[in-house]
């Protein structure tokens, strides 16, 4: 319980729960980038991403109460982010068209882009890559979660997390290698 005691966003879960709009506003401001960050990093299209992040805060918004208090509130909350960022580029298979990583979505929020997307091939192999490596490399290099933090979100072992990330390493060198 020693991380709830001091997540900060325990007291706006409490009003949300109560019903109070203004706070799930505020935890949605506060975590808004980094859950469309992971949603980008999965999808690979800002449209895509902005729509996967409202449904993310949606199925937050609906779940809130069965947030279990012994982890922090980013933790699960980024974890429901990966699971259904994932299972939206389920859904689009095929259909999804790419748009430039740095497009900002009509959300009202500002959107902060990383250089490392800048590079076309960066890109191309990342499309290439199954939406699972995808959330493991966007975790670690693009979100700069240690691997404790990664496992968290991925809901695994930090040793799990590893050979994830040394195998999403692998896959995307092949792919890198392959477009360039």
């Amino acid at each position: 319980m020693a991380g709830a005691t001091s997540d900060p966003d325990l007291i706006l879960i409490e009003r949300a729960i109560l019903g109070d709009k203004e706070a799930f506003e505020s935890l949605f401001a506060r975590h808004y980038d980094r859950v469309y960050a992971i949603a980008r990093g999965v999808l690979l299209d800002a449209d895509e991403a902005a729509d996967a992040a409202q449904e993310i805060f949606t199925a937050v918004l609906k779940n809130l109460k069965r947030f279990d208090r012994r982890s922090r509130f980013s933790t699960w909350l980024y974890r429901v982010a990966v699971n259904r960022s994932i299972q939206h580029s389920r859904k689009l298979g095929f259909r999804r068209r790419l748009v430039p990583l740095d497009q900002t979505p009509e959300t009202g929020l500002p959107v902060q882009t990383n250089d490392e997307h800048a590079d076309p091939a960066i890109e191309a192999a990342m499309v290439l890559l199954s939406p699972s490596d995808r959330a493991v490399l966007s975790l670690f290099y693009w979100d700069d979660l240690s691997i404790n933090e990664m496992a968290d979100a991925l809901d695994c072992s930090p040793n799990a997390a590893k050979v994830r990330l040394f195998r999403a390493r692998e896959r995307f060198r092949a792919a890198y290698e392959e477009v360039t």
